[in-house]
């Protein structure tokens, strides 16, 4: 093939790859923004980063629960009252995790013979151990604001694994069992946390 004919075809190519491009590039560019702006991909775009939600993955078998409007209402809590402390989507996960652990994310009062000690609330906090009176531990906000604190104090708690950071403030006598909450924790606040 001489070299005049080569570049007629590829002229010729390129030629139809523009008129293509005219013709097709403004119905590309309307199912671009069609895609971009539907209501799913903006969901999409406003949940958390799962890295920052759950930097270390999780540790062990994970255990997760169905949960009723009352618990839904207390993870909306939860996740209002971290944002009050000015602390971001991780701290939401902690805190999370270890009310589901602690109380299936159910504002417990007092249990009677089943209760650990005096424990009560979404966090199973003491008042004789300082947490608050039984009305401030059993208000949902309060008791959040409570354990955030309780985390705020302890050095490098957003690089720790979560029963980590959890039991350093909560000193539970089962310290491993924070861990399984992780996965769930880490869903409700992607799906809380912006809505």
């Amino acid at each position: 093939m001489d070299s005049k004919l080569l570049r007629r075809s590829v002229l010729g190519v390129a030629g139809l790859a523009f008129a293509g491009g005219v013709f097709a590039g403004p119905m590309m560019q309307a199912e671009a923004i069609s895609v971009t702006t539907s209501p799913v991909a903006a969901v999409q775009a406003d949940k958390p980063d799962t890295g920052k939600l759950m930097p270390h993955g999780v540790q062990g078998a994970q255990s997760r629960i169905d949960l009723s409007d009352e618990q839904t209402g207390n993870v909306k809590a939860i996740v209002v009252a971290t944002k009050k402390a000015g602390m971001g989507e991780r701290a939401a996960v902690v805190a999370i995790g270890t009310a589901l652990q602690e109380s299936k994310l159910e504002n417990l009062g007092h249990l009677g013979d089943r209760n650990d000690h005096d424990s009560q609330g979404l966090f199973q906090q003491r008042p004789s151990s300082g947490w608050g009176t039984v009305e401030q531990i059993t208000d949902p906000e309060y008791s959040t604001l409570a354990f955030l604190k309780g985390l705020k104090q302890v050095d490098g708690w957003e690089d720790m694994p979560l029963t980590v950071a959890a039991q350093t403030v909560q000193v539970s006598a089962f310290p491993d069992h924070y861990a399984q909450w992780e996965q769930q924790a880490a869903d409700l606040v992607a799906e809380h946390w912006n809505s």
